[in-house]
């Protein structure tokens, strides 16, 4: 029982950590008016292509608080990999 309990386990985390690999090159990423911050500790994430399973998806880049003070964002990006491209999430760090 334990056994079947942790494959299944396995199975979900290695699901979750899946990369998908598009094999249709991304497209330049659009070019954003940045507005001015809406107040301080503002941090402008840029926008990018997402994919949808069929086609790129442009998702707009937005004014998000920070999580800590002097926190930096790492945009969204794609790298190229065999096969395809894989979808890097944008992160603080």
């Amino acid at each position: 029982m334990f056994r079947k309990g942790l494959i299944a386990c396995l199975l979900a985390v290695s699901a979750i950590s899946a990369r998908v690999v598009v094999r249709l090159a991304p497209l330049r990423p659009l070019v954003e008016a940045v507005v001015p911050a809406p107040g301080v500790g503002y941090v402008w994430t840029p926008g990018y292509y997402g994919w949808s399973g069929q086609a790129y998806v442009w998702s707009p880049g937005a004014w998000v608080v920070a999580p800590w003070p002097g926190a930096h964002w790492e945009p969204s990006h794609w790298i190229r990999r065999r096969g395809g491209w894989v979808f890097v999430e944008g992160h603080w760090r």
